[in-house]
Protein backbone atom coordinates (compact mmCIF):
# COMPACT_ATOMS: atom_id res chain seq x y z
CA UNK A 1 0.00 0.00 0.00
CA UNK A 2 1.34 3.78 -1.38
CA UNK A 3 0.86 6.36 1.59
CA UNK A 4 -1.05 9.42 -0.77
CA UNK A 5 -2.18 12.58 0.11
CA UNK A 6 -5.99 13.21 0.07
CA UNK A 7 -6.87 15.31 -3.43
CA UNK A 8 -9.70 17.25 -2.10
CA UNK A 9 -12.56 17.75 -3.93
CA UNK A 10 -14.00 21.28 -3.86
CA UNK A 11 -17.42 22.07 -3.88
CA UNK A 12 -17.23 24.67 -6.27
CA UNK A 13 -18.78 23.78 -9.38
CA UNK A 14 -19.47 24.85 -12.88
CA UNK A 15 -19.61 28.69 -12.93
CA UNK A 16 -18.97 29.05 -8.89
CA UNK A 17 -16.47 31.32 -7.96
CA UNK A 18 -16.70 31.51 -4.35
CA UNK A 19 -16.72 28.70 -1.20
CA UNK A 20 -17.31 29.83 2.22
CA UNK A 21 -16.82 27.70 5.20
CA UNK A 22 -17.26 29.52 8.27
CA UNK A 23 -17.04 27.48 11.68
CA UNK A 24 -16.44 26.85 15.02
CA UNK A 25 -15.05 23.84 16.30
CA UNK A 26 -12.85 21.97 19.31
CA UNK A 27 -10.31 20.48 17.29
CA UNK A 28 -8.97 19.70 14.02
CA UNK A 29 -8.88 16.35 12.47
CA UNK A 30 -8.84 16.54 8.26
CA UNK A 31 -6.22 14.73 6.86
CA UNK A 32 -3.24 16.39 4.63
CA UNK A 33 -4.02 17.13 1.40
CA UNK A 34 -3.96 19.13 -1.57
CA UNK A 35 -6.96 20.36 -4.17
CA UNK A 36 -7.29 22.17 -7.82
CA UNK A 37 -8.53 25.75 -6.38
CA UNK A 38 -6.91 28.14 -4.63
CA UNK A 39 -7.43 28.54 -0.57
CA UNK A 40 -7.36 31.34 2.15
CA UNK A 41 -7.33 29.61 5.36
CA UNK A 42 -7.90 31.86 8.40
CA UNK A 43 -7.52 30.64 11.84
CA UNK A 44 -8.32 31.53 15.69
CA UNK A 45 -8.33 31.03 18.62
CA UNK A 46 -6.01 27.99 17.50
CA UNK A 47 -2.37 28.88 20.07
CA UNK A 48 -0.88 25.77 19.48
CA UNK A 49 -1.78 24.43 16.25
CA UNK A 50 0.84 22.54 13.88
CA UNK A 51 0.63 24.05 10.58
CA UNK A 52 2.71 21.86 7.92
CA UNK A 53 2.76 23.31 4.29
CA UNK A 54 4.80 21.90 2.26
CA UNK A 55 7.72 21.61 4.06
CA UNK A 56 7.28 23.92 5.96
CA UNK A 57 5.96 22.72 9.87
CA UNK A 58 5.01 25.27 12.34
CA UNK A 59 2.99 26.12 15.39
CA UNK A 60 1.05 29.11 15.35
CA UNK A 61 -0.53 31.48 17.87
CA UNK A 62 -4.25 33.04 18.07
CA UNK A 63 -3.89 34.23 14.57
CA UNK A 64 -2.98 32.54 11.24
CA UNK A 65 -4.09 33.30 7.74
CA UNK A 66 -2.34 30.87 5.31
CA UNK A 67 -3.06 31.56 1.12
CA UNK A 68 -2.69 28.15 -0.76
CA UNK A 69 -2.78 28.53 -4.77
CA UNK A 70 -0.59 25.29 -5.87
CA UNK A 71 -2.92 22.32 -6.51
CA UNK A 72 0.27 20.02 -5.55
CA UNK A 73 1.26 21.84 -2.29
CA UNK A 74 -0.14 19.53 0.77
CA UNK A 75 -1.25 21.26 3.56
CA UNK A 76 -2.62 20.37 7.25
CA UNK A 77 -3.74 22.29 10.53
CA UNK A 78 -3.12 19.56 13.34
CA UNK A 79 -4.81 19.64 16.97
CA UNK A 80 -0.79 19.29 18.39
CA UNK A 81 -1.18 21.27 21.25
CA UNK A 82 -3.90 23.39 21.09
CA UNK A 83 -6.32 23.60 24.08
CA UNK A 84 -9.27 25.75 22.99
CA UNK A 85 -12.20 24.82 23.02
CA UNK A 86 -13.91 27.49 20.58
CA UNK A 87 -11.73 27.64 17.70
CA UNK A 88 -13.06 29.44 14.37
CA UNK A 89 -11.84 28.59 11.06
CA UNK A 90 -12.96 30.69 8.00
CA UNK A 91 -11.72 28.45 4.73
CA UNK A 92 -12.27 30.15 1.57
CA UNK A 93 -11.78 28.27 -2.01
CA UNK A 94 -12.10 30.36 -5.15
CA UNK A 95 -11.92 29.31 -8.29
CA UNK A 96 -10.32 32.93 -10.47
CA UNK A 97 -7.96 32.84 -12.98
CA UNK A 98 -5.15 35.44 -13.01
CA UNK A 99 -3.30 33.58 -15.36
CA UNK A 100 -4.64 34.37 -18.65
CA UNK A 101 -6.11 36.87 -20.30
CA UNK A 102 -9.12 39.17 -19.21
CA UNK A 103 -9.37 41.59 -16.55
CA UNK A 104 -7.12 40.40 -13.77
CA UNK A 105 -4.15 41.11 -16.03
CA UNK A 106 -4.42 44.82 -15.97
CA UNK A 107 -2.90 47.00 -13.97
CA UNK A 108 -5.11 47.38 -10.73
CA UNK A 109 -4.84 43.83 -10.15
CA UNK A 110 -1.00 43.52 -10.76
CA UNK A 111 -0.22 42.86 -7.23
CA UNK A 112 -2.74 40.42 -6.45
CA UNK A 113 -1.55 38.73 -9.53
CA UNK A 114 2.03 38.91 -7.99
CA UNK A 115 0.55 37.47 -4.69
CA UNK A 116 -1.44 34.33 -6.47
CA UNK A 117 2.00 33.22 -8.29
CA UNK A 118 4.21 33.42 -4.78
CA UNK A 119 1.58 31.82 -2.87
CA UNK A 120 2.25 28.63 -5.01
CA UNK A 121 4.41 27.98 -2.19
CA UNK A 122 2.26 29.13 0.36
CA UNK A 123 1.81 32.62 1.85
CA UNK A 124 1.42 33.83 5.79
CA UNK A 125 0.45 36.85 6.86
CA UNK A 126 1.73 38.78 9.29
CA UNK A 127 -0.59 40.02 11.67
CA UNK A 128 -0.59 43.56 10.60
CA UNK A 129 -2.37 42.22 7.68
CA UNK A 130 -4.87 40.05 9.70
CA UNK A 131 -5.77 42.88 11.45
CA UNK A 132 -6.66 44.68 8.14
CA UNK A 133 -8.64 42.50 6.52
CA UNK A 134 -10.62 40.50 9.71
CA UNK A 135 -13.36 42.82 9.48
CA UNK A 136 -14.20 41.71 6.13
CA UNK A 137 -13.29 38.04 6.98
CA UNK A 138 -15.10 38.13 10.02
CA UNK A 139 -18.64 38.87 7.79
CA UNK A 140 -17.73 37.65 4.48
CA UNK A 141 -19.82 34.42 5.33
CA UNK A 142 -23.30 36.53 6.30
CA UNK A 143 -23.22 38.66 3.13
CA UNK A 144 -26.32 36.75 0.98
CA UNK A 145 -25.92 38.41 -2.45
CA UNK A 146 -23.31 36.64 -4.36
CA UNK A 147 -21.84 39.88 -6.05
CA UNK A 148 -20.71 41.63 -2.71
CA UNK A 149 -19.80 38.37 -1.17
CA UNK A 150 -17.13 38.61 -3.90
CA UNK A 151 -16.46 42.49 -4.25
CA UNK A 152 -15.41 42.08 -0.63
CA UNK A 153 -13.55 39.11 -1.10
CA UNK A 154 -11.32 40.42 -3.74
CA UNK A 155 -10.74 43.72 -1.61
CA UNK A 156 -9.07 41.26 0.98
CA UNK A 157 -7.12 39.82 -1.69
CA UNK A 158 -6.53 43.23 -2.85
CA UNK A 159 -5.28 44.29 0.44
CA UNK A 160 -3.52 41.38 1.59
CA UNK A 161 -1.40 42.43 -1.40
CA UNK A 162 -0.11 45.36 -0.14
CA UNK A 163 1.62 42.86 2.65
CA UNK A 164 5.26 41.24 2.73
CA UNK A 165 3.93 37.81 3.07
CA UNK A 166 6.11 35.07 4.13
CA UNK A 167 6.82 31.77 1.71
CA UNK A 168 6.38 28.57 3.49
CA UNK A 169 7.17 25.61 1.55
CA UNK A 170 10.86 26.08 -0.41
CA UNK A 171 10.48 26.54 -3.77
CA UNK A 172 11.91 22.95 -4.35
CA UNK A 173 9.98 21.17 -2.86
CA UNK A 174 6.75 23.37 -3.80
CA UNK A 175 8.29 22.38 -7.57
CA UNK A 176 7.90 25.78 -8.32
CA UNK A 177 9.98 27.70 -11.17
CA UNK A 178 11.20 31.04 -9.32
CA UNK A 179 11.50 33.34 -12.16
CA UNK A 180 13.75 36.55 -11.79
CA UNK A 181 14.16 40.08 -13.61
CA UNK A 182 17.63 39.72 -13.99
CA UNK A 183 18.63 37.40 -16.49
CA UNK A 184 21.88 37.20 -14.82
CA UNK A 185 20.26 35.89 -11.54
CA UNK A 186 17.87 33.40 -14.16
CA UNK A 187 21.30 32.19 -15.65
CA UNK A 188 22.71 31.23 -11.92
CA UNK A 189 19.93 30.11 -10.89
CA UNK A 190 19.30 27.51 -13.55
CA UNK A 191 23.27 26.34 -13.35
CA UNK A 192 22.67 25.63 -9.37
CA UNK A 193 19.57 23.77 -10.10
CA UNK A 194 21.26 21.60 -12.77
CA UNK A 195 24.15 21.09 -10.33
CA UNK A 196 22.78 21.13 -6.40
CA UNK A 197 24.35 17.81 -5.81
CA UNK A 198 27.99 18.65 -6.49
CA UNK A 199 30.12 21.43 -4.68
CA UNK A 200 29.79 25.03 -5.67
CA UNK A 201 32.02 27.61 -5.19
CA UNK A 202 31.14 31.30 -5.18
CA UNK A 203 33.81 31.84 -7.75
CA UNK A 204 32.75 29.19 -10.14
CA UNK A 205 29.56 31.04 -10.02
CA UNK A 206 30.27 34.78 -9.97
CA UNK A 207 32.18 33.94 -13.42
CA UNK A 208 29.04 32.54 -15.07
CA UNK A 209 27.40 36.31 -13.79
CA UNK A 210 30.21 37.76 -15.58
CA UNK A 211 30.98 39.83 -12.13
CA UNK A 212 33.80 39.26 -9.54
CA UNK A 213 33.13 37.26 -6.75
CA UNK A 214 32.33 40.17 -4.13
CA UNK A 215 29.87 41.85 -6.51
CA UNK A 216 27.91 39.04 -7.45
CA UNK A 217 27.71 38.40 -3.63
CA UNK A 218 25.98 41.44 -2.87
CA UNK A 219 24.11 41.12 -6.46
CA UNK A 220 22.79 37.91 -5.19
CA UNK A 221 21.60 38.61 -1.98
CA UNK A 222 20.03 41.69 -3.20
CA UNK A 223 17.71 39.79 -5.70
CA UNK A 224 17.47 36.73 -3.64
CA UNK A 225 17.31 37.85 -0.18
CA UNK A 226 19.87 35.26 1.02
CA UNK A 227 23.44 34.46 0.53
CA UNK A 228 24.79 31.93 -1.99
CA UNK A 229 25.38 29.38 0.55
CA UNK A 230 22.20 29.58 2.26
CA UNK A 231 20.36 29.75 -0.79
CA UNK A 232 21.96 26.12 -2.18
CA UNK A 233 21.47 24.74 1.40
CA UNK A 234 17.66 25.61 1.15
CA UNK A 235 17.68 24.25 -2.32
CA UNK A 236 19.13 21.00 -1.32
CA UNK A 237 17.45 20.95 1.87
CA UNK A 238 13.61 21.41 -0.27
CA UNK A 239 14.83 18.35 -2.74
CA UNK A 240 15.46 16.09 0.24
CA UNK A 241 12.37 17.04 2.55
CA UNK A 242 10.34 15.94 -0.64
CA UNK A 243 12.14 12.91 -0.77
CA UNK A 244 11.76 12.24 2.80
CA UNK A 245 7.73 12.40 1.79
CA UNK A 246 7.55 10.81 -1.68
CA UNK A 247 10.22 8.01 -1.29
CA UNK A 248 11.58 4.85 0.63
CA UNK A 249 14.97 5.71 0.08
CA UNK A 250 16.96 5.90 3.45
CA UNK A 251 18.12 9.16 5.29
CA UNK A 252 21.50 8.36 3.77
CA UNK A 253 20.85 8.07 0.74
CA UNK A 254 18.80 11.11 0.44
CA UNK A 255 21.62 13.39 2.25
CA UNK A 256 24.16 12.47 -0.37
CA UNK A 257 21.92 12.86 -2.93
CA UNK A 258 21.17 15.78 -2.63
CA UNK A 259 24.66 16.89 -2.38
CA UNK A 260 25.25 16.60 1.70
CA UNK A 261 28.75 14.90 1.60
CA UNK A 262 27.92 12.89 5.10
CA UNK A 263 25.55 11.73 7.10
CA UNK A 264 26.19 14.09 10.88
CA UNK A 265 25.85 17.19 8.39
CA UNK A 266 22.84 16.44 6.67
CA UNK A 267 21.25 15.88 9.58
CA UNK A 268 22.61 18.46 11.82
CA UNK A 269 21.62 21.54 8.63
CA UNK A 270 18.26 19.82 8.47
CA UNK A 271 17.79 20.19 12.59
CA UNK A 272 18.96 23.34 12.51
CA UNK A 273 16.60 24.57 9.87
CA UNK A 274 13.97 22.60 9.90
CA UNK A 275 13.71 21.77 13.55
CA UNK A 276 13.55 18.08 13.59
CA UNK A 277 15.43 15.86 12.36
CA UNK A 278 14.81 14.11 9.25
CA UNK A 279 14.10 10.83 10.36
CA UNK A 280 11.42 13.11 12.39
CA UNK A 281 10.10 15.07 9.19
CA UNK A 282 9.65 12.14 7.84
CA UNK A 283 7.84 10.63 10.77
CA UNK A 284 5.61 13.52 11.68
CA UNK A 285 4.69 14.19 7.50
CA UNK A 286 3.43 10.55 7.16
CA UNK A 287 1.46 10.19 10.68
CA UNK A 288 -0.84 13.24 8.71
CA UNK A 289 -1.29 10.88 5.97
CA UNK A 290 -3.88 8.24 5.18
CA UNK A 291 -3.01 5.25 4.26
CA UNK A 292 -5.42 4.23 1.16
Amino acid sequence: MDTKVIHEISPLMGKDVLYIADRRKKEFTYPIHNHEVYELNFVEHAAGVRRIVGDSNEVIGDFDLVLITSPDLEHVWEQNDCKSEDIREVTIQFDIDFTHTGIFTRNPFDSMKKMMIEAQKGLAFPMEAVMRVYPMLDTLSSIKDGFYAFMQFMTILYELSKFEARPLASSSFAKVQITSDSRRVQKVRAYIDEHYRDEIRLPQVADIAGMSASAFSRFFKLHTGRNLSDYIIDLRLGYASRQLVDSTKSVAEIGYSCGFNNLSNFNRIFKKRKGCSPTEFRDNYHKTRIII
